[in-house]
């Protein structure tokens, strides 16, 4: 079996984890014009991207709270934590528009992940220095976005959905605006950080949004009231709950609030006590599918398949194949957002993700997939099938676009069903986030490409020990040194008996295991690895070879980590000797090595 065939899927090959220098940050790639733009480019007035302010419930203690705390000299940043469903998002939007004049800039960032974040600052730049930006690439925007926020006081940013804290910390220093953040996170936020836990609403807010929704400006009767309220807490006076209740009961007036109350009884069982908003949803949810699969079943064809894409920003144009006629789908959407099921701009539609979860755990009829999950695999297969590979470097706009969508496609495969989206192309698009230092989103990718190939070829085909391998190498990159272990221990034996133990793709994978076992602190082990392969190369490769000077330094740096610098050293002046000579002085091969050298060597010195 030759080197090739080991690396027949997706970009690149098996490579050991590369540890460099870090990076030093997006603003290097700016040139001395454009960070004095930065600090020149004045905002136009009452520029914002903020969504439409929803029907609002009340929380005046909660607004009122949020300008308190914004409003102090050593404070700029709030987090709103709440369940899901609970009215996060709806109530940084209500501060947002309360206090549009007090702001230059307001800007609504879908905070996710740490590309979602990157992407809706580079759409910032967009607004503010086109010319330049509509030719940039997304990190020189994003860079430029934040100089900008630098220069400039007296804006907003809003991050919405913050799934893990740490990736807000770039952004909470800044002194010239303010920060407000939502999460379902409770731990891991600075202490500095002002937190505000959102509970559900009373019942006397829950009782006055339903009825504002249902009744419109009339007054209610008393009855009504009692009817509002009964209802309320059937739904647990989670604000989600009551939007989609109050859009039913507007879009069907015949039907009265006692009526459709108890429907929702009789189509579940009560909750138990507590807030269970999952449950809750998909008590209205039933009701709300049962009158729309009458009235316009493809609004419920597309809903089902929006339960298996990312939730925010899902292109209008990915779901024209949906539909035969394209007014159909815009009219599907249209129907989907009058019930709160769906928000919509232009040319994107978002989901709750609430609304999604109960979606996704509906039972299948029979032995057939979820429903939704084959119209979502076809549609985003079809999209990206024209794309080509995603770029080795750099950055793809398009695929930019898509791949939160097919990272949340991987990420919810149901168990036992056979994903019909080409694993080849999960595995390319791992790559790709890979190579962009996002190794904890390739996960779900790789693990979806990873199923497939041991379905179709095999356990022991190349190509699955190709993805098994980089699934391994993206739990490293994720700091998951655990994960990483668990999955190249095995894989060394196999592509032992299967390529053989000298095969590249052997001593690579014997490489990441060791390095592995070193992050993980069993320096042991790592350096018992280390020093066989190292062996193994020299061997097969001879001494001037590539993955010999890899392995000679990842040895040094493990020497390094256990406190043998004699032998760190030796090693480190060997490889910066050879890459000198063969790569000159400024390759990043040499530079790496100088790097290590310096460190040990600075040790050393320091201990005389």
């Amino acid at each position: 079996m030759t080197e090739s065939t080991f690396q027949a899927i997706g970009a690149g090959s098996v490579a050991a984890h590369h540890i460099g220098t870090a990076v030093t940050g997006p603003v290097n790639v700016l040139t001395a014009e454009l960070l004095s733009s930065a600090r020149d480019v004045q905002a136009p007035a009452g520029l914002t991207n903020l969504p439409p302010l929803p029907l609002c419930f009340g929380r005046t203690n909660e607004l009122d709270w949020l300008r308190g705390t914004l409003g102090q000299p050593a404070a700029g940043t709030a987090v709103v934590q709440g369940l899901g469903g609970v009215g996060k998002s709806t109530l940084a939007l209500a501060y947002a528009h309360r206090h549009r004049r007090d702001y230059t800039v307001m800007w609504w960032i879908a905070a996710a992940s740490p590309d979602h974040i990157e992407q809706s600052l580079a759409d910032l730049a967009l607004r503010l220095i086109p010319m330049w930006a509509g030719s940039a690439t997304t990190e020189e925007r994003a860079a430029w976005a934040m100089l900008w926020l630098q220069w400039h006081p007296g804006w907003l940013l809003v991050f919405d959905n913050v799934e893990d804290p740490p990736d807000l910390q770039p952004y909470v220093s800044a002194p010239n605006g303010h920060v407000v953040a939502t999460s379902r996170r409770s731990a891991s936020w600075p202490t500095s950080i002002a937190m505000l836990a959102l509970d559900v609403l009373d019942l006397a807010a829950a009782s006055d949004l339903l009825c504002r929704q249902v009744l419109g400006a009339t007054s209610p009767t008393h009855r009504q009231i009692q009817e509002t309220r009964a209802l309320s807490a059937d739904l647990g006076l989670l604000p989600l709950a009551l939007m989609q209740a109050g859009a039913y009961l507007a879009q069907n007036p015949t039907i009265s609030i006692e009526r459709y109350r108890r429907r929702l009884i009789g189509a579940l069982d009560k909750a138990p006590e507590g807030v269970d908003p999952e449950r809750t949803v998909a008590r209205i949810w039933r009701q709300t599918i049962s009158t729309l699969t009458e009235r316009n079943p493809l609004a419920v064809r597309v809903l089902s398949t929006l339960a298996w894409l990312a939730p925010d920003d899902i292109p209008v144009g990915l779901l024209t194949p949906i539909a035969d006629d394209g007014d159909d789908l815009h009219e599907a959407l249209g129907v989907l957002a009058v019930y709160c099921m769906v928000s919509l701009t232009p040319d994107s539609v978002s989901i709750h993700r609430l609304v999604q979860t109960t979606l996704r755990n509906q039972s299948p009829i029979g032995d057939s997939a979820p429903t939704g999950r084959l119209e979502a695999e076809r549609l985003l297969s079809a999209a990206v099938a024209p794309l080509g590979e995603p770029p080795d470097s750099g950055r793809s706009p398009t695929w930019d676009r898509l791949l939160p969508h097919l990272v949340a496609l991987a990420a919810t495969t149901p168990d036992g069903h056979a994903d019909t989206f080409p694993a080849g192309r999960y595995a390319s698009a791992a790559l790709y986030l890979q190579g962009l230092g996002h190794d904890g989103r390739a996960v779900p990718l790789l693990t979806a490409a990873l199923a497939r190939c041991e379905a179709l070829a095999g356990a022991e085909h190349e190509i699955t020990m190709k993805v098994r391998s980089n699934l391994g190498d993206a739990y490293y990159g994720a700091g998951d040194f655990e994960r990483s272990i668990a999955i190249l221990e095995p894989l060394v034996d196999q592509c032992a008996q299967v390529l053989g133990d000298s095969h590249l793709g052997t001593l690579t994978v014997a490489a990441n295991l060791a390095n592995s076992y070193r992050d993980s602190g069993d320096l042991a082990r790592a350096i018992t690895l280390h020093e066989e392969t190292l062996a193994r190369r020299r061997h097969a490769l001879g001494n001037d070879h590539p993955d010999t000077l890899v392995s000679c330094e990842e040895l040094a740096r493990t020497y390094h980590a256990s406190g043998d610098l004699g032998r760190a050293i030796s090693l480190y002046e060997a490889t910066l000797t050879h890459h000198q000579r063969s790569l000159g002085p400024t390759h990043p091969a040499t530079l790496s090595s100088q790097h290590g050298l310096g460190s040990v060597s600075w040790i050393m010195c320091g201990a005389k």
